[in-house]
């Protein structure tokens, strides 16, 4: 169950700024009814400053909420001031959002940006950097950079990335990219010899794989190695579990695939 703040509750109950403004000076929109959530935000705009700001949005109560706080935060706002608001902070502003609805700030901030490339005049163009970084992760500001590093750094998987920046921890819209970045700057031995690969497999059968089985009773032992095919045998309770198949493939291949080499095959031996 996730905890929302009071600021969310009150502002989804009562939002502020509900409608539409005729004749505004600049429109934005952001998200997609196919998606769930569609946000779009009017702005009224006099000497370089924000008068008024109104919105209408099909979401969620974070969407309504994050909607809401963010007309009041840029009403009497510069364009320069407002145009510095990152969805980060508009969460701030709710007292914090729920991980899994931070995508509801990122929503804001893009509608409220895209409505600044109206009033100015700019093309929206996909790939855009952040002060000159790359963002993957928007709900938690990620960029390329800091997920290389952090890969760099040691970090194998995609939850290993989550401890270290949160990236991937939000709407995980950006899971697929930082997959491709894990798989691009993860260094995999693939150029073992013979004797090495069969060490390295075992290595990991012992390490990663059989603690894991031995929860339930169950153990894995190798058999033989041909090529890219490794061949185990299961024991214990998982010799004769009814999922040994998904275990397999689920488990213990993707295990060598990610530690060892991507194309290991596993195969039962009985």
């Amino acid at each position: 169950m996730w905890e929302y703040s009071d600021k969310v509750k009150e502002h989804y109950k009562n939002p502020k700024n509900v409608g539409y403004i005729e004749n505004a000076d600049a429109v934005g929109e952001a998200g997609a009814l196919a998606c769930g959530d569609k946000l779009k935000i009017y702005l009224k705009i006099d000497n370089g400053i924000i008068t008024d700001a109104k919105f209408q949005t099909f979401g969620c109560g974070s969407a309504v909420a994050s909607s809401s706080i963010l007309t009041e935060m840029i009403i009497g706002k510069t364009l320069q001031e407002a145009r510095k608001i990152t969805n980060k902070d508009i969460a701030n502003e709710l007292d914090g959002l729920p991980p899994e609805k931070m995508h509801c700030s990122v929503m804001g901030h893009e509608a409220l940006e895209d409505a600044f490339k109206n009033y100015f005049g700019e093309d929206n163009k996909e790939g855009e950097k952040v002060n000159n970084e790359k963002i993957i992760c928007n709900c938690f500001g990620v960029s390329e950079a800091e997920i290389i590093e952090a890969i760099k750094n040691g970090a194998k998987t995609l939850d290993e990335i989550k401890e270290i920046n949160y990236a991937g921890g939000g709407c995980t819209r950006c899971v697929p990219n930082i997959k491709m970045l894990l798989d691009k700057y993860t260094k995999k031995e693939t150029n073992l010899n013979p004797v090495q690969f069969i060490l390295k497999i075992n290595k990991v059968l012992e390490t990663n794989v059989a603690g894991e089985l031995g929860k339930d009773s169950g153990g894995i032992e190798l058999v033989n190695v041909e090529g890219k095919d490794v061949y185990v045998k299961l024991t214990g309770t998982c010799s004769s579990c009814k999922n040994a198949t998904l275990t397999l493939k689920n488990f213990v291949e993707a295990q060598l695939r990610e530690h060892v080499d991507p194309e290991i095959n596993v195969i039962e031996v009985k």
